[in-house]
């Protein structure tokens, strides 16, 4: 298990890291979200040991990370680097060498990961012929291949059209059913509501959202529903408690300041009978990542 406790880090009087604690299990998928500048990636870099922080300690297993755990570590940075000269076959064993496996280990394994990532090429090409989605899958594979325990991925899904998105998923999770303890950053709140059992979001360095996708959407109440009924617009804004209303034909789309305010809206609706939709649900994992930006904008 991966722990971070009371983590800071500041760069001359900017903080960038402020005060962050959560923790990865093993067999997990932890995702971190917050907007550009929010301290993710100085979270991993820290992590990784690229940086010290100025306070607060990082623990694997309950102890500090030893020099060879560190080398096994799976890391993904957001910025990708390859050597375009090279052959699929000859980076995927070059990132392994200095991870300290052998070329006999991990020279069997390849087909195997070019055919689970959908790799359109063969271990023979070299990585500048490849298109810029397979050459980002390659590098997946050289950081996932040597089955790490622990993986850092930032903005893995970065570039990946649907198709290869979806092979992407399925490799975290199956590495995550192997056991290993993984951490992903994402701007696509899809992404991360799918495949991740917790999720943390940091705004201005500090941790203001943490927990499972239910818990946290639960925070936040059935504020939002749907509605098919033949009503107007302006009745449904004038009921006191509904914040906004949008409108596609008879279906309306509305948030609520309160979700208590649903019953309201139910029995005005359905007065004269059947009605053809009534849905009132928390706020998407989207939404509810909007809604804390704007908080931190105020």
């Amino acid at each position: 298990m991966l722990t971070l406790s009371h983590l800071s880090k500041s760069f001359g009087t900017r903080p960038a890291v402020d005060d962050v604690s959560f923790t990865v299990k093993s067999g997990e998928i932890l995702g971190l979200i917050g907007q550009n500048g929010a301290g993710k990636t100085t979270t991993f870099r820290m992590i990784l040991n690229f940086m010290a922080p100025d306070t607060g300690t990082i623990l694997w297993k309950g102890r500090a990370f030893t020099a060879a755990e560190y080398d096994q570590l799976g890391y993904l940075p957001e910025e990708r680097g390859l050597y375009p000269k090279m052959t699929v076959e000859q980076q995927i064993l070059y990132f392994a060498q200095l991870r300290g496996h052998s070329i006999a280990d991990i020279k069997p394994q390849i087909d195997e990961w070019l055919v689970r990532f959908g790799v359109k090429g063969k271990r023979t090409d070299k990585i500048k012929d490849l298109s810029k989605g397979n050459q980002q899958k390659v590098q997946l594979i050289a950081t996932l291949i040597h089955q790490p325990e622990l993986i850092i991925l930032d903005e893995p899904f970065s570039g990946l059209d649907p198709v290869n998105a979806e092979l992407l998923e399925e490799g975290i999770l199956w590495l995550k059913e192997q056991g290993s303890a993984i951490i992903f950053s994402s701007h696509d709140m899809t992404n991360v509501a799918r495949i991740s059992d917790r999720i943390v979001m940091l705004r201005d360095g500090q941790v203001v959202l943490a927990g499972t996708i239910d818990e946290i959407r639960n925070q936040f109440g059935r504020t939002q529903l749907f509605l098919e009924a033949p009503l107007e617009r302006e009745t449904l804004a004038n009921i006191n408690g509904v914040s906004r209303v949008t409108q596609h034909g008879q279906r309306f789309e509305l948030t609520l300041a309160d979700e208590t305010v649903g019953k309201t809206i139910f029995d005005l609706a359905t007065q004269n009978g059947y009605i053809l939709e009534f849905s009132q649900q928390a706020p998407t994992l989207d939404e509810i990542f909007r809604m804390k930006v704007e908080e931190g904008h105020v």
